[in-house]
């Protein structure tokens, strides 16, 4: 099956193309390159450089007989989405608006969406599943949950097939080694310990050590890249065969907390990994892990890779 990758050059992407190909699939690689790490392109893959913002690019790659599309390319760092909203709203609203519309053009009707846990907001209840109420807190999760809901109607509208898949804490990197370029400018606790651990900052900071935790630190679902590329062919192979669209969480259903993954990295990479405790960040809740029944009982998917030693260990073959 001949699929486009939207940010298949980035850290998520250039894994599920890797999947995808790894499968069977013939893949083309759509990527603006703005966060994509060009050591990170598989070279079985075709690799297109175009913007989701470019109807005029989207159309041309989308008439070469692509069936499905899998939709990566959008800004996604929370802190970054309340001060500049603007910036969000045009790529990540109106670059999928594009995408979707141009495979309404060219009669492609399977899209597999990267959506967020953002999209529930502060858990009302433990573990988060897909009946959870639907209240992001930054504009980053209002707008993948805007997506969502475009989706549904293009769905209801005209047919559109899709996958929404709600993905916690990406986390890893291929346990086979095979993608080796380093995430751009990450912001997350894991590659942040990570760049510590090998010298590239001096410490991090550890942000409240006061929450209702047994450790005091916030507790979080980390959920592997590898595990999150198997969910998408899965997803894929779904939407072929069957007639309703899928709304899953993928996760890992265990939570870990900070100074857990602070100490598990010092076992691993044998560094020091120095902190500081910080004032609590707003909006951050002290627990958040997640249960992925539905893709279990649905795609036949559970996570192999998500466990906090197997996370970081892969990881530390890349940073080190």
């Amino acid at each position: 099956m001949k699929v486009l990758v939207t940010g298949g050059a980035g850290y998520i992407g250039s894994h599920v193309v890797r999947e995808l190909l790894d499968t069977g699939h013939e893949v083309v690689i759509f990527d603006n390159m703005s966060t994509g790490v060009e050591m990170n392109i598989d070279q079985r893959a075709k690799f297109v450089f175009g913007d989701i913002l470019n109807p005029v690019e989207i159309d041309a790659v989308l008439k070469e007989s692509v069936v499905a599309v899998f939709h990566l390319a959008a800004f996604k760092a929370a802190g970054e989405s309340m001060l500049v909203p603007e910036q969000y709203a045009h790529n990540n609203l109106t670059g999928t608006i594009n995408l979707l519309n141009s495979m309404l053009a060219n009669q492609v009707d399977k899209f597999i969406f990267s959506s967020s846990a953002a999209v529930y907001g502060n858990p009302k209840y433990l573990p988060i599943d897909e009946a959870h109420p639907l209240m992001p807190e930054n504009f980053y999760g209002f707008t993948k949950l805007e997506i969502e809901q475009i989706l549904t109607w293009y769905a209801k509208l005209k047919g559109l097939r899709f996958a929404a898949l709600r993905y916690f804490n990406a986390a890893g990197y291929d346990v086979q080694g095979r993608v080796r370029g380093k995430e751009r400018n990450p912001a997350n606790l894991l590659p942040v310990v990570m760049e510590v651990a090998a010298g590239e900052r001096p410490g991090l900071e550890v942000f409240g050590d006061d929450y209702d935790t047994p450790d005091g630190t916030g507790i979080r679902d980390y959920i592997h890249v590898n595990d999150l590329a198997d969910a998408h062919v899965k997803a894929l192979n779904y939407l072929t065969t069957n007639s309703d669209n899928l709304l899953l969480n993928l996760a890992s259903g265990i939570g870990y907390s900070v100074l857990e993954v602070i100490e598990e990295a010092r076992k691993i990479t044998g560094r020091p990994i120095p902190y500081e405790i910080v004032a609590r960040r707003t909006g951050d809740p002290s627990d958040l892990y997640a249960k992925s029944n539905q893709a279990e009982s649905k795609l036949g998917w559970k996570p192999r890779y998500s466990d906090l030693t197997t996370l970081l260990s892969s990881m530390w073959e890349i940073y080190k």
